[in-house]
Protein backbone atom coordinates (compact mmCIF):
# COMPACT_ATOMS: atom_id res chain seq x y z
CA UNK A 1 0.00 0.00 0.00
CA UNK A 2 1.60 3.79 -0.74
CA UNK A 3 1.99 6.00 1.92
CA UNK A 4 -1.62 7.72 1.76
CA UNK A 5 -3.16 4.72 1.93
CA UNK A 6 -1.54 3.78 5.28
CA UNK A 7 -1.19 7.23 6.82
CA UNK A 8 -5.12 7.30 6.09
CA UNK A 9 -5.60 3.70 7.79
CA UNK A 10 -3.56 4.59 11.10
CA UNK A 11 -5.31 7.82 10.62
CA UNK A 12 -1.78 9.41 10.81
CA UNK A 13 -0.40 11.46 8.17
CA UNK A 14 2.07 10.91 5.38
CA UNK A 15 4.64 13.60 7.26
CA UNK A 16 4.66 11.19 10.59
CA UNK A 17 4.98 7.76 8.66
CA UNK A 18 8.14 9.72 6.77
CA UNK A 19 9.33 10.99 10.33
CA UNK A 20 9.00 7.81 11.56
CA UNK A 21 10.53 5.38 9.06
CA UNK A 22 13.35 8.27 9.12
CA UNK A 23 13.40 8.09 12.99
CA UNK A 24 13.96 3.86 12.91
CA UNK A 25 9.94 3.34 13.96
CA UNK A 26 9.47 2.08 10.82
CA UNK A 27 11.40 -0.17 8.25
CA UNK A 28 12.81 1.05 5.29
CA UNK A 29 10.16 0.12 2.75
CA UNK A 30 10.12 -1.07 -0.92
CA UNK A 31 10.11 1.29 -3.64
CA UNK A 32 7.97 1.12 -6.52
CA UNK A 33 9.17 1.08 -10.09
CA UNK A 34 7.99 4.98 -9.44
CA UNK A 35 9.60 5.44 -6.47
CA UNK A 36 6.83 5.30 -4.69
CA UNK A 37 7.15 3.62 -0.90
CA UNK A 38 5.25 0.26 -0.89
CA UNK A 39 4.22 -1.04 2.41
CA UNK A 40 3.43 -3.94 3.33
CA UNK A 41 0.14 -5.27 4.58
CA UNK A 42 1.48 -5.39 8.22
CA UNK A 43 2.64 -1.95 8.32
CA UNK A 44 -1.14 -0.39 10.45
CA UNK A 45 -0.38 -2.70 12.95
CA UNK A 46 2.90 -1.32 13.82
CA UNK A 47 1.22 1.98 13.43
CA UNK A 48 -1.79 1.15 15.96
CA UNK A 49 1.03 -0.37 18.24
CA UNK A 50 3.05 3.36 18.20
CA UNK A 51 -0.42 4.86 18.53
CA UNK A 52 -1.59 3.19 21.21
CA UNK A 53 2.32 3.50 22.86
CA UNK A 54 2.56 7.06 22.46
CA UNK A 55 -1.08 7.62 24.47
CA UNK A 56 0.33 5.50 27.54
CA UNK A 57 3.13 8.05 27.12
CA UNK A 58 6.19 5.95 26.10
CA UNK A 59 8.79 7.86 24.29
CA UNK A 60 9.81 7.40 20.58
CA UNK A 61 13.18 5.60 21.61
CA UNK A 62 11.36 3.60 23.85
CA UNK A 63 8.86 2.41 21.06
CA UNK A 64 12.11 2.03 19.05
CA UNK A 65 13.55 -0.23 21.34
CA UNK A 66 10.59 -2.20 22.00
CA UNK A 67 10.31 -2.81 18.19
CA UNK A 68 13.61 -4.06 17.66
CA UNK A 69 12.99 -6.72 19.88
CA UNK A 70 9.96 -7.27 18.11
CA UNK A 71 12.31 -7.29 14.83
CA UNK A 72 14.78 -9.76 15.86
CA UNK A 73 11.86 -12.45 16.69
CA UNK A 74 11.71 -12.17 20.49
CA UNK A 75 8.45 -10.98 22.34
CA UNK A 76 8.97 -7.61 24.07
CA UNK A 77 6.22 -8.12 26.49
CA UNK A 78 8.10 -8.07 30.29
CA UNK A 79 10.40 -4.66 28.47
CA UNK A 80 7.18 -2.82 27.71
CA UNK A 81 5.88 -4.01 31.48
CA UNK A 82 8.75 -2.84 32.84
CA UNK A 83 8.73 0.74 30.94
CA UNK A 84 4.60 0.99 32.16
CA UNK A 85 5.78 0.14 35.74
CA UNK A 86 8.61 3.33 35.31
CA UNK A 87 5.79 5.34 33.53
CA UNK A 88 2.58 4.66 36.23
CA UNK A 89 5.63 5.40 38.97
CA UNK A 90 6.63 8.98 37.08
CA UNK A 91 2.68 9.70 36.36
CA UNK A 92 2.22 9.05 40.39
CA UNK A 93 4.88 11.61 41.02
CA UNK A 94 3.56 14.18 38.95
CA UNK A 95 0.35 14.21 39.92
CA UNK A 96 1.67 14.14 43.68
CA UNK A 97 3.56 17.22 42.59
CA UNK A 98 0.59 18.66 41.09
CA UNK A 99 -1.35 18.34 43.75
CA UNK A 100 0.82 20.08 45.97
CA UNK A 101 1.13 22.54 43.44
CA UNK A 102 -2.78 23.36 43.52
CA UNK A 103 -2.47 23.33 47.48
CA UNK A 104 -0.15 26.36 46.95
CA UNK A 105 -1.98 28.07 44.27
CA UNK A 106 -5.02 27.60 45.91
CA UNK A 107 -3.85 29.65 49.01
CA UNK A 108 -2.73 32.25 47.41
CA UNK A 109 -5.98 32.61 45.29
CA UNK A 110 -7.62 32.67 48.62
CA UNK A 111 -5.61 35.77 49.60
CA UNK A 112 -6.04 37.03 46.15
CA UNK A 113 -9.90 36.59 47.00
CA UNK A 114 -10.11 39.46 49.87
CA UNK A 115 -8.69 41.92 48.13
CA UNK A 116 -7.44 44.32 50.67
CA UNK A 117 -5.76 48.24 48.88
CA UNK A 118 -4.02 48.49 52.11
CA UNK A 119 -1.92 45.89 51.35
CA UNK A 120 -0.35 46.82 48.19
CA UNK A 121 2.77 48.02 48.39
CA UNK A 122 4.04 49.80 45.57
CA UNK A 123 8.03 48.29 46.62
CA UNK A 124 6.77 44.92 46.07
CA UNK A 125 5.78 43.55 42.80
CA UNK A 126 2.29 41.55 44.28
CA UNK A 127 1.41 41.11 47.62
CA UNK A 128 -0.84 38.04 46.34
CA UNK A 129 2.23 36.15 45.88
Amino acid sequence: MRIGEAAAASGMTTKTLRFYEASGLLPATERAANGYRDYGADITARLDFIRRSRTAGLTLAQIRDILQIRDVGEAPCMHVRGLLARQLADLDRQIGELVALRATVAEFYDAASEPDADACDADRICSYL
